[in-house]
Parts: C-alpha cells; structure tokens; sequence
C-alpha cells in the first residue's frame, strides 16, 4: 500500500511524497530528517517562503470584488442572472470575516451556458493561481467516482481529502462538475461540513467554498425563458425569484441526479441556486469573436455568423434558443477559418 507524507510549513504546502508500506520505517526516517531540516531554515526565512511558494496567506489569497464582475460582465453572454446572484455571493462571503458556513453555490443549466467558466471565474479572482492552486480542488462525477459499487469508498475519501485540505488551508475551494452523473447518497457523505458548525473535531469548515455543477433543472429554465419569449417579453426581465425555487425542487425530486431527495437541499444548506439561461444567437456570436480572440486572430463576423447559423436552436421554427450553447464553439470554429 501507498500512502501520502506533505511536508506542510505555516500554511504552504511545500512538496507531497509517496512512500511503499515495505519499506516505511526507512523511508520514513529520511522524510522525517529532511522536514526537521528544511522547517529549521524556513523558520528563520518565512518572508521568502511566502514569496515563492503558494500559501495560505493574503499574498496568495485576496477576493478581487472589481475583478470578478468586470469578467462577468464582459466575458459570460446571456447571464444576467448567473452574473448578479455570483457577484452578490461571493463577495458577501468573502467580505464576511466570520461567516457562519461555507458558501455553497449550485450552478445550473444546459450543457455550454457558463457553467464551468463562472467557476473558473472566481477561482481566478480569490486565488492568484486561479484553478491551478493547491487550494482549489475540482472533482468530476465520472472520472473520480465512476462505480456505483464503490460509493462507501468514494464517500470516505471525499471525507478525508476535505477535511485533510481545509485543515492545510481553510480558504479552501470544492468545485463537483457533473452532479447530474453523481451517484446519489454520495455527496450527503459530505453534509456536516456544509452545516452551521464551528468545527469538527478541531476543523473550521466555515471559511471554505464549495461549488456544484450540474444539467439537472435545465429543462425547468429552459421551460421559464421559453414561457418569457412567448409573452414577449426581454430575456432580461427574468430574475432569480423566477427560477430559484422551481429549480430546486425540480433538482431535488430529479432521481437520475446527485442532489436526489439530498440532505443538502432538505436541511437548506445550499446558498444560492444559480440558474443559466438558454444561450439566443447573438450570445453564439459573442462567444465566437471571443474565440477568436483568444486564438490570436483579428475578430471576424461574417465567419462567426456563418459558423452560427449551421448550429441547431430552437423551436425549431423560430430557431431561438442554442442547443449546444458556446462549448463547441472553438472545435467548430476551426472548421470556417
């Protein structure tokens, strides 16, 4: 068997080992003699730690309020509402210096809406590595926990990464993707972390973040911005109180979801249910000149509008609403360069 050994100095994480059981006592000692040396000169050299190495200290850590909704509001299209209940959120939160739990947002939609990119978003803007930090961690329903059959095992890993990574850092972030593919039960494994606890055997969990990513309930805001269109009415006079709660009783009573009849929702230990509406065409257009930029290339319309319009919508008729949204958006673009 494998197991873990971090050398862990005021915060940082300074580098992790992995040590064979069969010769534990020897490679043990090595680690042991080497930490005692290397925490003895850093001792004496904190400020040069802190410069170069990640740690959990505001050097590393610090919530740009400014940065968060420059980016919402000039790279997300469409969101109007994903982009004001996050900002409100998270800067609620961080500004918060004793908040009573952890934020715990869920983000709901169809598949290419923001999701993922509003997470990564404020990664970016609380953590100066953004998603690459040590202290941001993103599981994923189908490659972490694959087996149904193994769920009593997910359930205890998940319970030990958590907890071991708020005790290194408590401003630690949790993203789950896919919580549509979650097998249902496991993500209550890690309820009393979520709950109005001042710590669990001597862990604080209440400075943490935890981040839910799912397609369930996207036919519920498929159904309201559909119902607004008919009425005539602007995309933009959809609000969060329009949503919130249909949305998550529809996740709630979802059985081929990981929120199903989940104690999460039961016991109202998610924050803020954030929906993310249908993508139109003009927000397809957004989205490819974006592309474009990204990949060094002068903006060009008349090519977006033409990679645009061999994109599905609907209803059909009135072609409306994206199907695929803008996550195919840079693999099809290729195609019309």
């Amino acid at each position: 068997m494998r197991v873990t050994r971090r050398l862990v100095f005021s915060g940082c994480v300074l580098w992790s080992v992995w040590i064979t059981a069969a010769i534990e006592p020897i490679s043990t000692g090595i680690v042991v003699g080497i930490a005692a040396a290397l925490t003895g000169f850093l001792a004496r050299y904190q400020s040069v730690l802190y410069y170069f190495q990640e740690c959990c200290r505001p050097e590393w850590i610090s919530y740009n309020k400014t940065g968060l909704k420059y980016d919402l509001s000039m790279k997300l299209y469409g969101q109007h509402v994903a982009a004001e209940v996050t900002v409100k959120a998270v800067t609620g939160f961080m500004n918060n210096e004793n908040p009573k739990k952890p934020l715990v947002l869920s983000l709901h939609g169809w598949t290419g809406t923001g999701k993922n990119f509003v997470s990564q978003l404020i990664a970016e803007n609380i953590y100066q590595k953004g998603m690459m930090s040590n202290f941001v961690h993103l599981f994923t329903a189908t490659a972490h926990f694959p087996h149904e059959a193994h769920i009593d095992k997910y359930k205890t890993q998940l319970q030990e990464w958590i907890r071991g990574n708020v005790s290194i850092c408590p401003r630690s972030m949790f993203i789950f993707d896919e919580m549509d593919k979650m097998h249902p039960g496991l993500i209550d494994s890690i309820k009393p972390y979520l709950d109005y606890y001042d710590n669990l055997n001597g862990v604080s969990y209440r400075k943490a973040i935890f981040i839910f990513l799912s397609n369930a309930g996207g036919e519920k805001i498929v159904e309201v911005a559909l119902n607004f269109w008919k009425d005539g009415r602007e995309r933009e006079e959809i609000h969060l109180k329009d949503l919130e709660t249909a949305l998550s009783l529809a996740v709630f009573n979802n059985k081929n979801s990981g929120f199903w009849h989940t104690s999460l929702i039961d016991k109202n230990l998610v924050d803020f249910f954030v929906p993310f509406l249908p993508l139109e065409y003009k927000h397809v257009i957004q989205c490819g000149l974006s592309e474009m930029v990204s990949k060094g290339l002068a903006p060009d319309k008349e090519v977006v509008e033409t990679m645009a319009r061999d994109l599905n919508y609907f209803p059909k008729e009135e072609r409306v609403f994206s199907m695929q949204g803008c996550k195919i958006i840079p693999a099809r673009l290729d195609f019309y360069i």
